[in-house]
């Protein structure tokens, strides 16, 4: 008998007892597997929001609303003189507009500022410490790496984005008055439907962060300068911000990262208006999967040395 006829043998005549610990073994296995993702994830989520930079920045960023908030009180007299953001002269009539305000004043920059901080953290901060080829000898797919790291910047940038609307709906309370809201079409709704549609607003302004990161997480994984990759990531942006102004370059406008940004807009129409909003989801879907596309065959290609 040879010996692979012997062992299958021993196999089929192995006592109950044993199979069903070798039964048992294969869950356990996997149960160990999805508690070392969740490990690192937890890990790396608490390395971002602990860091003392980061959170220096959410700081600084719901300071935004207070600022705008004071300074609308002081000049209410002149607020209907038309200048300034969308939604500023709104807010003296709904402190709820004020959360709508901050958000466009803060998306252009400051909440790409904070998702290319922490993106450009994720993979360069790591090389330049000398902590991330320790972290690949470990049993850490490049590819799990990869993602955890993606998805703390993400849940980052929601933070961010929901403690400026969070701030500016409390602040807009205290300051002004509220009540039934009254959308850009005219349309009154409830104060609670009015809470609903900020939380979709914020929602939409997270996946145009989720694009930022996907760049960021790019540009982070081609330099051991966190430094540099921060800025980079902001350049980028920046120079697509710039690009979608300049009226020869039109037709590539609807394919620009920011050009949809404002388009939450149309969540305050009654009834809400999809198209823009629907188009600005798709166009950040797509350089989400292409950024992190990029980002996954350098990671997983770089020869780490450091």
């Amino acid at each position: 008998m040879s010996s692979a006829e012997a062992t299958a043998q021993e196999a089929g005549t192995r006592d109950p007892a044993s199979r069903g610990m070798a039964a048992r073994e294969v869950p356990a296995l996997r149960d160990d597997l999805g508690r070392g993702r969740s490990r690192l994830l937890r890990s790396e989520l608490r390395l971002v929001l602990t860091r003392l930079r980061n959170v220096a920045l959410l700081a600084t960023l719901s300071s935004g609303p207070v600022l705008i908030g004071v300074a609308v009180k002081l000049s209410a007299p002149d607020a209907s003189n038309g200048e300034g953001p969308p939604f500023l002269t709104s807010i003296t009539q709904n402190g709820l507009f004020l959360a709508f305000t901050s958000l466009v004043v803060a998306l252009p920059v400051f909440l790409p500022l904070a998702a290319s901080v922490v993106a450009g953290e994720a993979v360069a901060g790591e090389a330049s410490l000398g902590t991330l080829r320790y972290l690949l000898t470990t049993p850490v797919d490049r590819t799990r790496l990869l993602l955890v790291k993606y998805v703390s910047i993400v849940v980052y940038g929601a933070l961010a984005t929901l403690l400026i609307a969070t701030v500016g709906v409390v602040t807009g309370v205290l300051l002004f008055p509220v009540g039934d809201v009254t959308l850009l079409s005219g349309t009154t709704v409830p104060f609670a439907e009015g809470l609903l549609r900020t939380l979709a607003v914020a929602g939409y302004v997270t996946a145009a962060l989720a694009a930022v990161a996907a760049v960021g997480l790019l540009v982070s994984t081609l330099t051991e300068v966190p430094i540099a990759a921060m800025c980079a990531t902001l350049v980028i942006v920046v120079l697509l911000e710039i690009l979608d102004q300049v009226p020869q370059l039109d037709f590539l406008d609807q394919w620009l990262l920011p050009h949809d940004w404002l388009a939450f807009g149309d969540l305050l129409r009654d009834p809400v208006a999809l198209g823009g909003v629907a188009h600005g989801l798709l166009v950040q879907g797509g350089y989400i999967v292409v950024f992190l596309t990029l980002a996954w065959a350098r990671l997983t290609t770089k020869d780490v040395t450091s």
